[in-house]
């Protein structure tokens, strides 16, 4: 006979439960790893090793200058400085500068003592050339230039040490990596660190009616859709997708395949086979495997509610729903996020950090209390002058690719909601 749902949860006790797996163990990658390092995590602190910037440099061309020489400055009443040498990007000055003289600079070169703030090129004026270019030194061809614009101590300065400096801390543990952070490492001169390893996911399709993307299908076969985008999800979450192929509707072939991959992975996804049925076996089958727990079979989630969820050790096998746009939806709501907390990233289950933007409802839009609902929605401008643009709910079961494909978001409707009235503004959650 079919089996009931027999632990049908909620988002929040599924998400729960996830957390309390430990986030992979630390490992050693190189800043020119070929996979690179975004969307990892960093498991131990990065010091740098020299200041950063290493001098003050100039963040514009222009004039080094005391500050307290040019204030007041205007178009109508300039100062004259005396230009009493030029500055190369990579030869720090010689010289410094007294009160009454300027320095000719260009972007990221070295401020010379005494200077304190730098005059964009714009605002000035050199009223003499010739033999004044020769020297760096007051008294070898001295130039006069015209300032017509105040500066406060400090400005178009980037002071030493101001991103990072040298035997301190520049990134904490628990960072996560964008190229922003990967280029203050190379700045720091850290060509290797510490991350937490990537999730190795398996993907297992199963089904009898599934069949490879190069197959041509027959009434009743489908391609494997769900390895592929599931794949590109897994990815996109900074995990390492394993595609493991398509496993029929039986029994000992799943189990086996059970065996055979989760020794090779942190988390196995196994597409479809996790809804009622006298011919779903993904029960039957984790069953089999020593120590296996499995804590949810059923979550208040739609699309998504047939998820069976279970611990074997320290891996995490995820029965997924077959149909494609309910498999999508979980991922984006418990996989995805899980996979984050797996590479050490806090507070990834927090949707209040996850993109989005407000919209207003299009309709009236009616849901079950006691699970939540994730609405797909497409953002159109709207008819008026609003600021806001209207969410559109996309209709369609969820087993078509086209209300996701049409979509450009999910909004969610509370489970002790019975729906959100047109109008409504509401936050949708970028796809």
């Amino acid at each position: 006979m079919p089996q009931d749902f027999f632990v049908v949860l909620s988002v929040a006790e599924v998400t729960r439960r996830l957390k309390t797996f430990a986030p992979l163990p630390a490992e050693t990658a190189a800043l020119e790893d070929p996979r690179g390092l975004e969307g990892r995590v960093l498991a131990a602190d990065v010091t740098a090793r020299d200041d950063v910037p290493l001098t003050n440099r100039s963040g514009m061309d222009g004039y080094a200058v005391q500050a307290a020489d040019v204030f007041g400055a205007s178009e109508g009443n300039p100062v004259y400085l005396t230009r009493v040498g030029r500055i190369a990007v990579d030869h720090p000055a010689d010289f410094s500068l007294e009160p009454g003289q300027c320095a000719a600079i260009v972007t990221g070169g070295s401020l010379p003592d005494g200077a304190d703030a730098v005059v964009m090129v714009e605002h000035t004026l050199e009223l003499a050339a010739g033999q004044a270019d020769a020297g760096p030194v007051a008294g070898q061809g001295e130039t006069l230039v015209e300032i017509r614009r105040p500066v406060a101590p400090g400005a178009h300065v980037l002071r030493r040490g101001d991103d990072a400096r040298r035997s301190c801390p520049a990134l904490r543990a628990g960072t996560p990596l964008r190229p922003q952070e990967i280029g203050l490492l190379a700045a720091c001169g850290a060509q290797e660190v510490t991350v937490r390893a990537r999730p190795r996911v398996g993907i297992l399709s199963t089904g009898d009616e599934v069949i490879p993307v190069s197959a041509d299908p027959r009434p009743g076969q489908v391609r494997d859709v769900n390895s592929h985008a599931l794949a590109a999800i897994c990815r996109e979450a900074g995990a390492e997708p394993r595609l493991l192929g398509i496993v029929p509707d039986d029994l000992e072939a799943i189990a086996a395949a059970l065996r055979k991959h989760l020794a090779q992975v942190d988390v196995l996804l196994l597409s479809g086979g996790s809804s009622v049925g006298a011919r779903d076996f993904t029960i039957a089958a984790l069953e089999r495997l020593p120590g296996a727990e499995i804590f949810c079979h059923g979550v208040a989630l739609s699309p998504g509610k047939p998820l069976i969820l279970a611990r074997v050790g320290d891996k995490c096998v995820w029965g997924l729903p077959g149909q494609v746009a309910s498999a999508q939806v979980v991922m984006f709501v418990l996989g995805a996020p899980f996979l984050r907390h797996l590479a050490g990233r806090a507070n990834a289950f927090d949707q209040r950090l996850r993109p989005a933007r407000k919209a207003v409802l299009s309709r009236n839009m009616a849901s079950k209390q006691g699970r939540e609902d994730y609405l797909r929605v497409r953002l159109e401008a709207p008819a008026t002058d609003r600021d806001l643009p209207l969410a559109v709910p996309v209709p369609g079961l969820s087993g078509l690719l086209r209300t996701l494909l049409d979509a450009q978001g999910l909004v969610r409707i509370d489970a002790n909601l019975e729906g959100l009235e047109e109008g409504s503004v509401v936050d949708v959650l970028l796809l």
